[in-house]
């Protein structure tokens, strides 16, 4: 009996298949979507590497414990100054990156 071969799809493939290609409103948002989850996990990793609860991190940056839980399962709703004001009581470097018009502008 002759078996099939099968096809293969790369990451993108199956990207542009399913949220939607590169530069749709779809694919924009799971983008977005994405690297919020990944800055939480980052934070979570952090504070427990420096051996912080969510509360004690909370009172260090001036934020109740709640915030730090919902920054950690879904950064999207903290503004950006939260984003860095948390990073920095962890001790740790953060680097944005910004595009504009083709050109990348790194902000340290």
């Amino acid at each position: 009996m002759k078996s099939k071969e099968l096809k293969t799809y790369t990451l993108q493939e199956m990207k542009d298949q399913f949220v939607g290609e590169i530069g749709t409103k779809e694919r924009e948002e799971y983008e977005y979507e994405l690297k919020m989850d990944v800055i939480g996990r980052m934070i979570k990793q952090a504070r427990k590497e420096r051996k912080l609860t969510q509360e004690q991190l909370g009172n260090i940056v001036g934020v109740k414990k709640s915030q730090i839980s919902k920054l950690e399962n879904n950064a999207n709703s903290a503004t950006i100054d939260t984003i860095v004001r948390v990073f920095k009581a962890l001790k740790a470097e953060i680097n944005f990156n910004v595009k504009l018009e083709e050109e990348y502008i790194q902000l340290v």
